[in-house]
């Protein structure tokens, strides 16, 4: 990091820079782009949290030496995106998305180099329990570039705070595989991103998962239960947004509805955590304000953890689809579209870091947010 940046200068407070992705398949691209532009800003996160393919990307991140993340994230992608159809198209809306329904016709065919493959003979022709019978592909080809493109010992070794969430199969429940409390193997990755009736749920130890996404596709809640009293820049980058134009077709009607249902409600997770910040602030004040005599012992310790509480600037990163993007976008795995993504993450994130108040933290406990598209 250059001595000139914002979080070099002692007076910034900043103690953690936490990057936090959301799900979204082949969007994850964009996801890259934003690292590119955070490592050739010298900002390296410490605290990485993702879920689906924002799992894939946080463990290729964790995974890494510094100096290799931004070598391997491209290349996991590069190798998942090859050129099958890589003629020119004329320019405009329509083309562009004939060119994007091929390509996420051939996902759906052919699946993808270094991610998935069909489970033939499929679940519609296998017999109950067995292993073709719950999933149409097989992610035993993520299994392998995850060994190819992750260094587990690394990954493994506290360098990085890593955690992926997932929803355990036969209890519903939510569950993070953090490296705080537990040694993460590929299973642990390829669970979070096992979106059914897709991909196949995954056993880890006797229990079996699929992704976190059926419940919560964004991990911005499992940084801010965990994160304690430390200061932190969040990084928080969504691949779907939660506002969007009024549907005027059917195909408008699929794509909202996982706009609606994979964005998570970001926005309400942070204002959830604001309110709560301002609330613990009016009591520490409170407690400030009465006579010594009036306190309990445990009024003292209440007010002395209060002043602990943390200083968090989030900045918030949504992706914003194109015209020519439809319902398909987030399988849509063309070599082109991922260099769309790669690029709209790059320049909006280098746009987010020229705004360099943004980087420091609030002046007392709480979470300021800053969006470069909103204001």
């Amino acid at each position: 990091m250059d001595a000139g940046h914002p979080l070099s200068r002692g007076g910034n407070r900043c103690e953690h820079v936490a990057l936090v992705l959301q799900g979204g398949g082949a969007l994850g691209a964009y996801q890259g782009g934003v690292f590119q532009a955070m490592d050739e800003a010298g900002i390296a996160p410490d605290w990485v949290c993702g879920v689906s393919i924002g799992a894939i990307n946080s463990a290729i991140i964790a995974g890494n030496a510094p100096a290799d993340r931004l070598t391997k994230l491209r290349g996991f992608w590069e190798r998942i995106t090859p050129d099958r159809m890589a003629w020119p198209a004329p320019d405009g809306d329509l083309p562009r998305q004939w060119a994007n329904d091929a390509a996420a016709f051939g996902a759906l065919v052919l699946g993808q180099p270094g991610f998935f493959s069909p489970n033939l003979p499929g679940p519609l022709l296998s017999l109950p329990g067995a292993r073709q019978a719950t999933a149409f592909y097989d992610t035993t080809p993520l299994r392998q570039s995850l060994l190819e493109f992750v260094d587990f010992d690394r990954l493994n070794s506290g360098a990085v705070r890593c955690a992926v969430g997932a929803v355990n199969v036969a209890s519903g429940n939510f569950a993070y595989f953090d490296n705080a409390e537990m040694t993460l193997a590929p299973e642990h990755i390829m669970a979070s991103g096992a979106l059914p009736p897709g991909f196949p749920m995954v056993q880890v130890g006797t229990e079996f998962f699929w992704d976190g996404a059926l419940i919560s596709n964004t991990p911005l809640a499992h940084l801010l239960l965990n994160i304690d009293d430390c200061n932190t820049l969040v990084f928080q980058v969504d691949l779907f947004s939660a506002r969007g134009p009024i549907p005027r077709t059917i195909q408008d009607v699929g794509l909202r509805q996982k706009e609606i249902g994979f964005s998570s409600r970001t926005r309400l997770v942070t204002d959830y955590f604001k309110r709560e910040f301002a609330l613990k602030n009016r009591l520490r004040k409170l407690l400030d304000r009465m006579p010594p005599a009036l306190l309990t012992a445990e009024d003292e310790a209440e007010r002395e953890r209060l002043r602990e509480l943390p200083q968090l600037s989030i900045l918030e990163l949504i992706y914003e689809h194109t015209a020519y993007e439809g319902e398909s976008r987030d399988f849509e795995f063309s070599r082109r579209s991922m260099n769309d993504h790669w690029t709209r993450g790059y320049n909006q994130t280098r746009q987010t870091l020229a705004r360099r108040d943004w980087l420091e933290m609030p002046g007392e406990a709480g979470i300021v947010t800053h969006d470069i598209d909103r204001g």
